[in-house]
């Protein structure tokens, strides 16, 4: 059944922008910047009133661009980037509301420090509110790690979630065990927190990447595309010695015939199957013909399979499919089949060579599922690891800059 909370993917046709978002920064920052030149603490109730309303602003207007951006494009950054944001704008809101009902009750509150110090120290901060929500996370992949490890063997890739739990839990410890201890000069505290600040940044982005990414996955998975398609792409993956599919390989093309046979059943429009992969070096044959003769022992009609037997990654799945529905007329609405935790990243990848399609997931081993968004998510960053730099870049000089003038300006 197709979830009405879940937005039409691709229903809208201009990029979302951001354009309300950078005025109201431009109004607000002028008026803080009017406010502490008149005496920053004469007037520090009021700006901590306006930045709990900008904050909050912020979060809703990122919450209305990720709602906006799935219609336009869901499976991108920007998707991920909203989503865990705007947990963070929400986070920084309710630090303000907090700070702004202190003033009113405790003069002593009311101070340049208190007001800087809260958005200077917000990525600790968060790091601190969010700490139950790690825990839970890193402990229940250590779980699932160790029930994969022992169903699927000890290879490096299915140590992916134990390792990222280890560092959550370990940036944490280290960063709040080094921030308790400090002593000295108020040059060497303000040098002291502009590192911490750096280190918290750091975690900061990570957390709120892994946060809009897991939001970003689960929509992606749960979402179901209207019963109009032309095509149905079913990603290969490993096949079995005898050249028969996988469970993780039939569970998708069975998630494709059973979508098939609703939309035929629904609207009685026919769909082609394009089964997408090559053959390995260890495999018998291609699983794109592994796949077709799964397809053909279901009943489907073989004038209705096309296959695809050069890929042998995602990217190319999507690049050589193109290609098939290109030669036959390019314009048709498509969708593809894959593993639930897969289908955000093979989004991307399909948006990436310039076709929409819509995904569907096909569920999996409750132990598999954590370790391979873990592996989705590491390879997601790393495809633009300079656009990673630089927002972590800009979000480490803010911190430093904050920091340095919560030291500095008259209190």
């Amino acid at each position: 059944m197709k979830n009405k909370t879940i937005p039409k993917f691709y229903s809208r046709e201009t990029k979302p922008s951001l354009k309300p978002l950078y005025i109201l920064t431009a109004v607000v920052l002028a008026m803080v910047v009017g406010l502490a030149l008149t005496g920053f603490s004469n007037h520090s109730g009021v700006i901590c009133m306006v930045l709990a309303l900008y904050f909050l602003s912020v979060a809703f207007i990122l919450r209305w661009r990720f709602m906006e951006q799935i219609k336009y494009a869901p499976y991108s950054y920007n998707t991920i980037f909203y989503a865990g944001f705007g947990l963070f704008a929400l986070a920084i809101s309710l630090m303000y509301i907090i700070l702004t009902f202190s003033m009113l009750r405790e003069s002593e509150y009311q101070t340049a420090y208190s007001v800087l110090s809260t958005i200077a120290g917000s990525a600790k901060t968060f790091m601190l509110l969010s700490a139950p929500f790690i825990l839970i996370f890193s402990i229940a992949m250590i779980v699932s790690n160790i029930s994969l490890i022992r169903h699927e063997g000890g290879s490096f890739v299915n140590f992916l979630g134990i390792i990222l739990s280890a560092l959550f839990l370990g940036g944490w410890t280290f960063l709040f065990a080094v921030d308790m201890y400090v002593t000295g000069s108020m040059i060497e505290v303000m040098v002291h927190d502009v590192w911490t600040g750096f280190f918290a940044s750091i975690c900061l982005y990570v957390e709120c990447m892994v946060l809009g990414t897991i939001i970003a996955d689960f929509i992606a998975a749960r979402h179901e595309p209207d019963k109009d398609k032309d095509y149905m792409l079913i990603l290969g993956c490993a096949i079995r010695k005898d050249g028969t599919p996988t469970p993780l390989l039939r569970g998708r093309i069975d998630r494709a015939i059973e979508f098939y046979e609703a939309q035929k059943t629904e609207t009685g429009k026919e769909l082609t199957f394009i089964t997408s992969g090559g053959q390995g070096s260890d495999e018998v044959i291609s699983e794109s013909a592994c796949m077709k003769r799964y397809l053909m022992e279901q009943g489907i009609p073989e004038e209705r399979i096309i296959e695809e037997n050069k890929s042998t990654n995602t990217l190319e799945n999507m690049l050589f499919s193109k290609e098939k529905i290109d030669e036959r007329g390019g314009e048709a609405k498509v969708a593809f089949s894959t593993t639930n935790y897969h289908v955000f990243r093979s989004g991307f990848f399909a948006r990436s060579v310039g076709m929409k399609a819509e995904g569907i997931g096909a569920p999996t081993k409750w132990y598999f599922w954590p370790n391979a968004a873990v592996r989705e998510f590491v390879g997601l960053l790393t495809k633009r690891r300079g656009l990673q730099l630089t927002i972590l870049g800009i979000m480490a000089v803010c911190f430093a800059v904050l920091t340095v003038l919560t030291y500095t300006l008259p209190i």
